[in-house]
């Protein structure tokens, strides 16, 4: 802008750009100690999910928004594997019907 000896006003209008765009600054925190303590607390307790690891932290004074807890939680890749359901077997279910058959 100041080379071509524009306002800020008219380099925005001409390009079709609000200027508060122009003038934004990034407010995002540093999380690195939060995320160091996360992927402690995440090799400590390994079957603990986010929520129960968010309440860890929460007493220990770190507080986060669940949503952001949560997007750590998946950057770092710290998703447990969902557990597998329990195979039964096929047929009939009833299995006093073996039992009582004379």
């Amino acid at each position: 802008m100041e080379r071509h000896g524009l306002s800020q006003r008219r380099a925005c209008r001409l390009v079709g750009m609000d200027r508060s765009t122009l003038r934004y600054r990034c407010k995002r925190v540093e999380d690195s100690t939060v995320l160091q303590r996360l992927r402690e607390l995440a090799a400590e307790r390994r079957r603990f999910g986010y929520r129960r690891l968010g309440w860890m932290l929460a007493r220990e004074g770190h507080t986060l928004n669940h949503k952001k807890l949560y997007r750590l939680y998946r950057e770092e890749r710290l998703t447990l594997r969902r557990r597998g359901r329990r195979k039964t077997g096929f047929g009939n279910s009833n299995t006093n019907d073996v039992a009582n058959h004379d």
